[in-house]
């Protein structure tokens, strides 16, 4: 165990993002602006998850970064920012006003993020701030998340081994006569936090929530939700899309999907394992699930083995696609085109394993692999593990797809 990963295991301290590691990324920020956008004056982040990666904290307030320095400007809480962050210039403020004293002459165009700032923010930015243009900065920080550092990476492995641990040798436990889904997505999200899971999955959506996954027992994994995914749930209510129905009770003959994302300080895993209640051979559909859920390893294993770097992303999706079986296209991925989906600090990070992703693969890039097929009248069957590209090939962060196995 290194020095970094027994820090990790140390879930009761405040475990800071390295000043060194904080620095290397505005290095690379500013040297991928000045050559994407020659001549840029001044950047501003203002999302929470980005604020986390280039200053190591996350408050009410904006970092401001230029070419000669980077101030973190913050309205609340200064004092959590100043004993969480190790950026060397962090400093109160009450409005925009503030920085509009302090960036005198205003540069003409401003960097900021377009996917994630809201026009309710993007006012209040030019009321005080009257920039003459705007450009988005979007695809420099996705570029820059793509490719994980030693640090990230250390934190990934140990939530990938929590992941491992919970969904794969523990779960079995719990999944028993009665339990309802709810129960189950919440038993499994606690254990991991007693592991040192950070207790949220993130997603990369203007206005994404952050959910604690989900439990589906037989044909409630069928039913779709408004993200874009392909596992199904009814959710607890109409108003939640996630964990589970608490009035849904666990019955013998039922496949169990479970999809509980675990994270460690900020960085995520993606992981899914499905399991049958009962006896399977006893099943009038014991073959057909069998063979569907074989095919997913199948796929699983194909995709993580083209994960090379120099492969260029959407050529490994048409690979794998060409020896898909289509007597599955109707429930394959519930409609979605992709195979997998690279991983961070959100969950769908950018670029998908899917048409149109022309970028070629890079050791430190870490890809989510989940193949699914939604079998009507029965339910979801399907596998899903993170793997970190390597010059030696994928390394899987989570383990590896198992048999299905069945609890009786």
């Amino acid at each position: 165990m290194t020095i970094l990963e027994h820090e990790i295991m140390m879930t009761e301290q405040l475990r800071r993002v390295p000043a060194d590691e904080l620095q290397a990324r505005l290095n690379k920020f500013r040297a991928v602006m000045d050559r994407e956008f020659p001549g840029w004056e001044i950047a501003i982040v203002n999302h929470k998850v980005n604020m986390y990666y280039f200053a190591g904290t996350m408050q009410d307030g904006v970092l401001v970064i230029r070419p000669q320095d980077e101030i973190l400007w913050v309205r609340r809480s200064y004092e959590r920012a100043c004993n969480e962050s190790l950026l060397q210039d962090i400093r109160p403020m009450k409005s925009f006003r503030t920085l509009a004293e302090f960036y005198q002459p205003l540069p003409a165009k401003v960097y900021l993020e377009n996917k994630t700032a809201t026009l309710e923010w993007q006012q209040l930015l030019y009321k005080y701030l009257p920039f003459a243009s705007e450009a988005g900065m979007d695809s420099v920080i996705s570029e820059l998340r793509l490719i994980k550092s030693p640090y990230e990476l250390a934190l990934m492995r140990k939530s990938g081994s929590i992941h491992r641990n919970v969904l794969d040798e523990l779960a079995p436990r719990f999944i028993v006569q009665g339990v309802s889904e709810a129960e189950l997505a919440v038993n499994l999200y606690a254990e991991m936090l007693r592991r040192g899971s950070h207790g949220v999955a993130r997603f990369n959506l203007p206005l994404g929530e952050d959910v604690v996954g989900l439990a589906s027992f037989g044909k409630s994994g069928l039913v779709k939700t408004a993200f874009d995914g392909p596992g199904g749930t009814g959710g607890t209510c109409v108003a939640v899309q996630s964990i589970g129905s608490a009035f849904r009770k666990l019955q013998a003959g039922r496949l169990v999907y479970l999809d509980i994302p675990c994270g460690v300080d900020g960085y995520h895993t993606d992981k899914t394992v499905v399991y049958y209640y009962g006896d399977l051979d006893q099943d009038p559909f014991s073959d057909k699930i069998r063979a569907a859920y074989e095919h997913c390893v199948f796929l699983e294993e194909l995709t993580a083995s083209l994960l090379q770097p120099g492969m260029v992303i959407e050529n490994i999706y048409r690979q794998v696609m060409e020896q898909f079986d289509p007597q599955y296209e109707n429930g394959f991925m519930n409609g979605g085109k992709f195979l997998g989906h690279s991983i961070g600090l959100v969950m769908d990070e950018s670029p998908a394993l899917a048409n149109g992703f022309k970028g070629k693969l890079e050791a430190g890039m870490v890809f989510a692999v989940e193949p699914k097929i939604a079998l009507p009248g029965i339910g979801m069957v399907g596998t899903e593990n993170t793997y970190l590209v390597t010059e030696g090939g994928a390394k899987s962060l989570t383990g590896k797809p198992q048999p299905l196995r069945c609890i009786l």
